[in-house]
């Protein structure tokens, strides 16, 4: 389980739909005999597929998570959509007291459930297909898999094996210092804020958003 502080805590379904999206990338991680079996792909969400949404996408067929993982057990996809160090200087308390420390600010959505692998032509074709549509959608000439050469294709499909995980539980945390008073918690935003870090930035955005909220 996710160890996460009631201050912490994310419940909303569509919110966390809403980060899993945000983020696209999932570290997927499974349990075989030898312990637990970890790689990092983009999945695709449902959300109408069962009660909390279904994710899909595809490993690679050589990558032996495809193979040793047991799906008797249950699997988890975390997703993290932002994180940036916190400096105890961009809080008013130092001024105050001095008794500040470091910390990090993040969110993560943990999606759990059973996987299941496919490797029917078709059905692997329409989530490539899906996948790359999702992620193209952005870019004013969308690429396509019908771009490339039909041989090509059908040989990176061969080197593939689908996975779907029904999400059977999800666990929201949003770590963005609600614990602390709200002059240091302005400090934060403001140190994040002007950092030149894109992600820093991110971060920044988050807590403006909740404390606005």
């Amino acid at each position: 389980m996710l160890y996460t502080p009631s201050a912490f805590r994310e419940d909303d379904v569509g919110a966390m739909h809403a980060r899993i999206e945000a983020s696209g990338l999932a570290c997927l991680v499974t349990v075989g005999a030898d312990g637990p079996l970890v790689s990092h792909i983009p999945l695709r969400l449902d959300r109408a597929a069962g009660a909390f949404g279904t994710l899909s996408g595809h490993l690679a067929r050589a990558n032996s998570q495809a193979q040793d993982s047991d799906l008797s057990l249950p699997v988890v996809a975390i997703f993290q959509v932002a994180d940036a160090y916190v400096s105890p200087s961009w809080y008013a308390s130092k001024a105050e007291h001095g008794r500040v420390v470091p910390t990090w600010n993040y969110s993560v959505v943990h999606a759990r459930g059973r996987l299941e692998l496919f490797d029917d032509r078709d059905a692997l074709m329409a989530e490539v297909a899906a996948l790359t549509d999702r992620h193209e959608q952005r870019f004013a000439a969308p690429w396509q898999a019908s771009d490339a050469p039909v041989d090509y294709l059908e040989r990176q499909l061969r080197a593939i094996v689908g996975v779907r995980l029904r999400i059977e539980s999800l666990e929201g945390k949003a770590k963005l210092s609600q614990n602390q008073k709200p002059a240091d918690y302005a400090g934060v935003v403001a140190g994040l804020g002007a950092s030149a870090n894109e992600t820093d930035r991110t971060v920044a955005a988050m807590m403006e958003v909740r404390r606005e909220g």
